[in-house]
């Protein structure tokens, strides 16, 4: 299947597409805000430079999109239907690394919560949010809903 732009237009809009500060990220972040909790961005000597750091709590949350990060069995990713081999690697590869980021960070005793993005769409947000919040405080008590 031919792709429907052009490649500079094809290029403009993959160049368009950030790492950091994405919407995602913004609501987790302003929300543990409002909690009144702290946290470092992106921390260069952790590995994998994780979305938020909470050092108090020796925890970080990672803040996965759905297509980037291959949140598989979901509705919300659909693998594209043109250079679906590239793509399968592509994904394939970023999973593995997500995986082996959040290995090294345990083992160095960090707590990892990871917070996908279909999960903060605006009907599931309010319950994400209150869980994630949950997580961080009470990493040990599974009595809370």
């Amino acid at each position: 299947m031919a792709d429907v732009h052009s490649k500079d237009t094809r290029s403009f809009n993959m160049s368009r597409i950030r790492s950091r500060d994405t919407k995602p990220e913004t609501i987790v972040r302003q929300y543990l805000h409002r909690e009144g909790l702290r946290f470092r961005l992106h921390h260069p000597d952790l590995p994998g430079k994780p979305d938020i750091v909470l050092p108090r709590f020796q925890t970080v949350v990672l803040v996965h999109g759905c297509f980037w990060h291959a949140h598989d069995d979901k509705p919300c990713f659909r693998l594209p239907s043109s250079r679906t081999e590239w793509w399968q690697r592509k994904l394939g590869y970023n999973k593995a690394r997500d995986w082996q980021q959040q290995r090294e960070l345990t083992m160095l005793g960090w707590r990892v919560i990871v917070v996908w993005e279909c999960e903060l769409k605006s009907s599931q947000r309010a319950e994400t949010l209150k869980h994630l919040i949950q997580e961080i405080l009470h990493p040990l008590d599974d009595s809370y809903d």
